[in-house]
Parts: C-alpha cells; sequence; structure tokens
C-alpha cells in the first residue's frame, strides 16, 4: 500500500489540487463530471459514499469523483486502510490511495498590543488517503454488489419536480435563455420542450437554483458585483456549476454532459481565478454545499445526517 500524495507542508495540499484541476480545465474537461455515461458505472446516480454509506460533501466530492473518472471505478464507495482492515478487507498490494481532506483548527496563544495573552484560532487544512472498494479484496460481500438500480426516467423527474416546488422558487418560462434575475427575485428558464430531454432541464434548473439561492435572506452570498467584476462572475459561475453537480447526484439525475454554449467562457474565466488563488476551488465547493444543504433543507422531511464532512 502507498499513498501518491506527499507529506509537504499543509499549504500545498490547496495547491497540488487545483493545479491537477487547472490542467484538467485547459485540456476543455471539467473535472467534477461524473462519468454517468461510462460503460463501467452501475447503479444509481450518486455521491461518493464513505464505508457506512454516508455521502461525501463539498471538495471531497470532486476530488473523489475525479479519481473515479481517471482511474475507471465503478463503484463509489472508499475508505481508509483502517477501515477497509476493520471490515476484514485489505488493500491490495501497490495499489495507491486518493486524497480527501478535512478543515481542522488550531490554538495559538499570541501577545496583543497590551501585552496580553490571547488565543487565536487558526484554520488549515489536512488530508488523507482513501481507497475505492475496486482495490481491496475481502470485504463483506455487499460492498461489491450492484447498487439499487437506476430509477425510471419519469419516476426520477417527478421526484426532482417536487423537490424544486418545495424550494418555493418562483421559476418562470420563456424565452431563450436560462438566468437568475436578482432584482426580481425570479429563475428564468426557456420551454421545457426545447431541452433535449428532461434530464437535462433538471440539470440547467439545478445551476439556476443554486444562484437563487444567494439572496440575503437564504444563504447571502454577495452578488452585487456579478455584472461587474469578471473574476466575481467567474467564482459564482463556478459555485453555480458545483451546485448542480452536487444536486442532480442527490436527485438521482444525470446531469447536463454535453457543454452548454456559453461553458467554453466559463472554464476560460475559470482558469486565471484558479491560478491566482488556490483556495478557490475549495471556496467554490464549500458554497456550493452550503447551497445545496440550504435547499435540502427546505424540503418536508429532511433526513438527519444528510450531509457528512
Amino acid at each position: 500500500m502507498s499513498s501518491r500524495e506527499g507529506t509537504g507542508p499543509r499549504i500545498d495540499i490547496y495547491a497540488r489540487i487545483t493545479d491537477r484541476i487547472v490542467a484538467d480545465l485547459e485540456k476543455g474537461v471539467r473535472p467534477w463530471m461524473q462519468p454517468w455515461c461510462a460503460e463501467n458505472a452501475i447503479g444509481r446516480v450518486t455521491r461518493p459514499l464513505r464505508h457506512n454509506g454516508l455521502p461525501y460533501s463539498g471538495m471531497n466530492v470532486l476530488l473523489l469523483w475525479s479519481e473515479a473518472i481517471a482511474r475507471g471505478y465503478a463503484a463509489p464507495i472508499w475508505m481508509t486502510f483502517k477501515q477497509a482492515l476493520e471490515l476484514g478487507g485489505a488493500v491490495r498490494k501497490g495499489e495507491t490511495g486518493s486524497l480527501v481532506v478535512f478543515a481542522s483548527r488550531f490554538t495559538k496563544t499570541e501577545t496583543d498590543t497590551f501585552g496580553e495573552e490571547i488565543d487565536r484560532e487558526i484554520p488549515f487544512l489536512k488530508g488523507y488517503s482513501v481507497f475505492n472498494v475496486a482495490q481491496i479484496n475481502g470485504l463483506p460481500d455487499h460492498f461489491y454488489g450492484k447498487a439499487e438500480p437506476v430509477r425510471d426516467l419519469i419516476e426520477r423527474i417527478d421526484h426532482a419536480d417536487r423537490f424544486f416546488a418545495n424550494t418555493g422558487a418562483m421559476i418562470r418560462h420563456g424565452g431563450v435563455q436560462a438566468y437568475y434575475a436578482v432584482s426580481s427575485d425570479h429563475i428564468q428558464m426557456p420551454p421545457f420542450q426545447t431541452f433535449r430531454d428532461a434530464a437535462a432541464y433538471v440539470s440547467v434548473l439545478s445551476h439556476e437554483v443554486t444562484h437563487w439561492t444567494a439572496a440575503p435572506d437564504r444563504v447571502n452570498r454577495d452578488l452585487s458585483r456579478y455584472g461587474m467584476d469578471r473574476t466575481e462572475r467567474a467564482r459564482e459561475e463556478l459555485i453555480a456549476e458545483l451546485g448542480s453537480c452536487f444536486l442532480c447526484a442527490d436527485l438521482g439525475i444525470v446531469p447536463e454532459l454535453k457543454p452548454r454554449p456559453d461553458h467554453a467562457s466559463y472554464i476560460a474565466s475559470w482558469l486565471p481565478v484558479l491560478a491566482d488563488d488556490k483556495r478557490a476551488i475549495f471556496s467554490a465547493a464549500a458554497h456550493a454545499q452550503r447551497a445545496v444543504a440550504f435547499l435540502h433543507g427546505l424540503q418536508p422531511a429532511v433526513s438527519a445526517g444528510r450531509e457528512a464532512a
């Protein structure tokens, strides 16, 4: 067993992950797109899952989806080396782990300008390795079994329609553009029948409803400079892109794989942002996670512990 990730300074985690994402974007590839249509994909659409079935969230969703694409893993379940042992399994010799991260804090005592000692909490990011069940032998049979079958299309879309209706968002249809209008607080969508299929409609609506969460009485994400500052626009569009991917996975809907005409310009705008700020993708993933969690919180019944770190 070995880990591909080095043990350099903690700040290097931001740089290593960002550089990997930038390399994919420079090829025109959005690395957070789950290989929904790949032949090796099995079962229902889902986020990456822990050994206990809890879904990963935020940045870890992007990291593990990207790893699943790169390595061709079909199963969505991941665990640490120790967890595999505890379950009676063993990581195969020569397998390399995949990086996941968690945020923590440590307390540092400093002296202020008055000579008084104060405790200051300093956030940091820590990484550790997990392995896909495809890399592990000897686990209980259910870890290798096929996931539940994909639900039939009508059921899936009805489920999504109820989800969006429960948010209370004002959704209007007409025209040829999809957008969220801040001034009138409404989402504008082209007519349903103009989309390739129902899943494509849900994917685009997921993007716009992520924008909708930004209002002050929702998650309060500042959009005041969206129309004036290209960098702020790029950051918000990245949040909405990730929010759409997270939400589609939660709804069991295949996201829009075919790039929209504006995706090329979005990718071009994300590259300088990510190059200048190695923490930008982490911030975008965190904002997207909060937006999607807010939308889940508007549903009639929210499962306890839906979101895992």
